[in-house]
């Protein structure tokens, strides 16, 4: 986790809502058009968190899932650290997390190894 997160004065999350598809009760089929643009008013929205502090961390569970320095932010200056740790301990990768240590080891859908 961020060291930065143990410090922070408030947690901010910033998302989207909609029909939750739950046993039992109706589930409305996937509005492509409309998941993309609530997904650019939440990364609006987050810039504007970003720009009010820039050098916060994102809690580890909670971070914007589209996030570039999703490292930076969930991990802070741990992750050098961590990421030596997951290449000693899980040289393979077998342990695998969008936007977990090592994660920039595979491609997005965490198929393909893109170490070189």
């Amino acid at each position: 986790m961020n060291p930065k997160v143990a410090d922070a004065f408030a947690l901010m999350i910033v998302a989207t809502g909609g029909p939750p598809p739950f046993a039992g009760l109706p589930v409305t089929p996937t509005d492509l058009a409309e998941a993309h643009r609530q997904a650019e008013r939440v990364g609006k929205a987050a810039a504007v968190l970003k720009a009010l502090s820039p050098e916060g961390g994102a809690y580890l569970s909670e971070v914007d899932f589209l996030r570039e320095d999703w490292r930076k932010a969930s991990w802070g200056a741990n992750y050098a650290w961590l990421k030596a740790i997951k290449n000693r301990y899980d040289p393979e990768g077998f342990f695998f997390v969008h936007h977990g240590v090592g994660s920039e080891d595979w491609s997005p859908d965490g198929f393909t190894p893109v170490r070189s």
